[in-house]
């Protein structure tokens, strides 16, 4: 079977979650998240940041930022994102359809600048536009780029200079946080909330939400609900983070992540291609001509990223808790002969 690169979340689950899943198969708990795995979770979770948070378990990312946004925000006030922004792209207006607008900047490789933000700021028309109040970034990007700790020591410091709230996603923060070097104690310090990605690095669903910041937190779990994100069976979301925060496996699984995609990455630079982002992350951007990415499509899965001139699509490539160094050879292996052809 050829190895498949369209996502890191084909696969169901890391082998010792999926192990601790069927291990509560026989359990009783008490729902909508007042289980002993949810607090189990959440103590684990506390340790890592080295203070106390405010702690909810959701289903996926989309639903966790829509969640997040639309319970934090008053309706009259709106978000700052890059243009690649997740909330802003691939989310089908689900913010800006709870009345929350996503005020755009360009950015750079991925991530805010300050200027831009500041430039909203600036020009935003008391009580005539919507009022900015939240800025939200994800680490890693969208391009498979990272936001340095001195990068967001400064974001945070510019929120709070502001008043505006620091929102980070986490979708893929395993391998955000092993190209960066930033920790959960980071974290902890220089975000109001973020969220800590389960499905895609190794759970089989689950974000856990974590508001440092406690006085937006209040009354999260009406917004839950009210969104339809509080699961009856909440223990369902937790039990993935009672395992992947379990010593640094958490971060061994982004670890590895970035491992196989440097690899592949390297070969595919060895080969002449050249490259849309410089990620250093688990997604990977190779430009290739048209024709070559049907070809790759059909065969590992890779998605369309972007229709350059001159023919040329940027395809990408995500490999996951499950990718190997001979999957990612394979590729190489297979492309050597492509250009033979």
């Amino acid at each position: 079977m050829i190895y498949s690169f369209r996502n890191d979340y084909s696969s169901i689950c890391h082998k010792k979650v999926m192990d601790k899943l069927i291990e509560s198969m026989k359990e009783q708990n008490i729902g909508y998240g007042e289980d002993y795995h949810s607090d189990n979770a959440k103590k684990l979770i506390i340790e890592k940041l080295g203070h106390d948070a405010d702690i909810y378990f959701l289903v996926g990312g989309t639903q966790a930022n829509t969640t997040v946004i639309s319970a934090v925000l008053r309706p009259y006030e709106a978000v700052i994102a890059v243009e690649s922004g997740h909330i802003n792209v691939h989310e089908t207006g689900a913010v800006e359809g709870q009345g929350h607008k996503v005020i755009t900047i360009k950015g750079q490789d991925g991530k805010v600048l300050i200027h831009e933000m500041q430039h909203i700021l600036d020009t935003h028309m008391k009580t005539h536009m919507a009022l900015p109040k939240m800025v939200y970034i994800s680490q890693s990007t969208e391009v498979g780029t990272v936001y340095s700790l001195e990068e967001l020591k400064e974001i945070y410091e510019f929120c709070q200079k502001n008043s505006l709230y620091l929102f980070l996603d986490g979708a893929r923060l395993a391998s955000g946080m092993a190209a960066s070097g930033i920790t959960f104690s980071d974290l902890g310090k220089y975000t109001d909330v973020f969220y800590i990605g389960g499905t895609k690095n190794g759970g089989y669903l689950g974000e856990a939400v974590v508001f440092n910041n406690k006085e937006i937190a209040k009354n999260f779990d009406y917004a839950q609900k009210h969104y339809g994100a509080l699961m009856a069976k909440g223990f369902v979301a937790s039990i993935p983070f009672e395992v992947l925060m379990q010593g640094n496996l958490y971060l061994e699984i982004g670890k590895k992540e970035n491992e196989c995609a440097s690899y592949l990455a390297e070969g595919l630079k060895k080969l002449g291609y050249k490259f849309y982002s410089n990620s250093i992350t688990n997604q990977i951007f190779p430009i290739v001509p048209k024709e070559l990415f049907f070809v790759l499509e059909e065969r590992y899965g890779v998605e369309l990223w972007e229709k350059l001139e001159s023919e040329f699509y940027a395809i990408r490539f995500v490999t996951s808790f499950t990718t190997t160094q001979e999957n990612c050879q394979e590729v190489l292996d297979f492309l050597k002969k492509y250009q033979c052809n």
